[in-house]
């Protein structure tokens, strides 16, 4: 009946782009530039996806040499080689492709050298890709459902303007359903305002985030917080799996530990200030200060609180759970302070692109998250009776730390010396602390063309992705890398989709 229904439809786009966030524009400006007719639909009334309050910072290199070596090392074998070499080549042209935008739209780009997050071969071969600017934007009246950084909504902004500038057509508020094939390969989608025919179709829907069904098949921890999102719901690769997609490192995403709200109105977790990540072997930077430490279910520490890129792997060691006590160890963990501590700076720090949200919580700063979140009590053994922590192993735990604090010894769990602070003033302040993701990692498989795979590693005629819905990065996360993969990964979908779009509809042989 859908093929039926499809084949009475309109005259097909070449290229229908699923998904408007910085992957789903690279591509579709990709694709309008090597001549395609495109259409960009998004299932959300605004566009923006998660890419509009993330830092805004994109990877590049000049070095794809090193730049491959270093995603080899970091991916576990769980990408293949070509696919992460793509990377790494187009990694080399960002600078100048996001230059050339920014110069179209009255926004002035900038680029900062920045290590990779660990010292693994080529990891000083990468910077950051920034848009400092833009003519006559302001983040919170362009977005007023964004909460994050401001350069993000910079960077999306100037993508954003040259999608306009080109004029290619976005319909908002559209949701893609299904796939539908046409002669063996993908021909368009089922969507919420009809059918839509194409000579290609792209998926850039983002993650699973907002997606507690994936997340319980694939993930160890079942109670992880989106930091930011809802509307990611893992429909690009729902659809994607339907027509015998492949998968890769579903496990995976880039995350940490953080807050959750009293009120259930507030739908996401809240991250923890974000301290300068770190580079092992060398060690946080002096003055850097972290006001907290973290205890399991037994009222023990159980982890370094500041690994070198917390922001990434801040949730991991939340994953174990204790078979003779028969619940998580460490999950919900608590999180303790001090009142010289909370002196120091707001521990929360809220990001959103949500309505809902920005109407009911916009106006909160980061001390108003801490008072709604934290308690406080004038000493450990009342904090430890109202968390269900014993007294005796709390009290314990927080003298030991502070001795190790005072004394700079080594910490087995690895937390570096800088910044450690003892927790000797009272009020003492406590709240439950949860796993967060901030993007997924997994997805479907595609291979350096960005085209789907099927289970089998041949690919799904017709249908690419790009972005985080079939991300590369398959063990240990490259900061700023997603957005990169946006930029790269949309712009090799969009021509090759627009390529293969024209050969299809001129009814010429793929």
């Amino acid at each position: 009946a859908s093929s039926v229904r499809f084949l009475m439809a309109a005259a097909p786009v070449d290229v229908l782009v699923i998904g408007y966030g910085s992957a789903g524009a690279a591509a579709a400006l990709a694709a309008h530039d090597a001549g395609a007719r495109v259409v960009l639909i998004e299932k959300r009334n605004d566009p923006g996806g998660l890419s509009v309050c993330s830092a805004g910072g994109g990877r590049m290199s000049d070095k794809p040499a090193a730049a491959l070596a270093y995603r080899e090392a970091t991916n576990a074998g769980s990408t293949p080689t070509p696919v992460l070499r793509a990377l790494a080549e187009g990694m080399a042209e960002t600078q100048a492709w996001i230059g050339k935008l920014a110069c179209a739209v009255g926004a002035v780009a900038s680029l900062r050298p920045a290590f990779g997050n660990y010292p693994f071969p080529g990891h000083d071969a990468f910077a950051f890709v920034n848009i400092d600017e833009v003519a006559g934007f302001d983040a919170a009246t362009a977005y007023p459902a964004v909460r994050g950084a401001a350069a993000g909504a910079r960077l999306f902004e100037t993508l954003r303007r040259n999608v306009s500038h080109r004029g290619i057509p976005v319909r908002n508020g559209v949701r893609a359903t299904r796939l539908l094939r046409e002669g063996g390969r993908i021909g368009g989608v089922a969507t919420t305002a009809g059918d839509m025919r194409a000579g290609a179709v792209i998926l850039a829907t983002g993650g699973f985030e907002g997606s507690r069904d994936i997340q319980t098949q694939f993930w160890p921890m079942q109670d992880v917080l989106s930091a930011a999102i809802r509307t990611n719901t893992g429909d690009g690769l729902t659809m994607a799996q339907a027509e015998g997609a492949g998968l890769w490192h579903m496990w995976h995403y880039h995350g940490s530990y953080g807050f959750k709200h009293p009120d259930p109105a507030y739908p996401f977790g809240i991250r923890l200030k974000r301290l300068p990540d770190w580079l092992p072997q060398e060690g946080p930077r002096e003055g850097v200060e972290m006001s907290w430490i973290l205890l399991d279910r037994a009222g023990r520490r159980f982890m370094n609180e500041y690994e070198p890129y917390m922001q990434d792997t801040g949730h991991r060691a939340l994953e174990s759970f204790d078979f003779a006590a028969v619940r998580p160890q460490a999950r919900p963990a608590l999180l303790i302070t001090d009142a010289a501590g909370r002196a120091l700076y707001p521990l929360s720090s809220p990001t959103w692109h949500d309505d809902e949200t920005a109407a009911r919580f916009g106006a909160w700063t980061p001390r108003d998250m801490d008072e709604a979140i934290l308690r406080s009590f004038s000493d450990l053994v009342a904090l430890a009776a109202a968390f269900g922590r014993d007294p005796q192993t709390l009290s314990a735990e927080v003298t030991a730390w502070n001795a190790m604090a005072a004394s700079g010894a080594s910490d087995r769990y690895g937390r570096p010396i800088v910044g450690r602070r003892a927790i000797v003033e009272p009020p003492f302040s406590a709240a439950e602390v949860w796993p967060i993701v901030s993007n997924t990692q997994g997805g479907p498989a595609h291979d350096e063309w960005q085209r789907v795979l099927d289970a089998y590693g041949e690919p799904i005629p017709g249908l690419y992705e790009a972005g985080e819905m079939g991300s590369v990065f398959g063990a240990i996360y490259l900061s700023g890398g997603n957005l990169a993969e946006c930029f790269v990964g949309g712009r090799i979908a969009g021509r090759e989709a627009a390529k293969n779009a024209a050969t299809f509809l001129s009814g010429a042989s793929p």
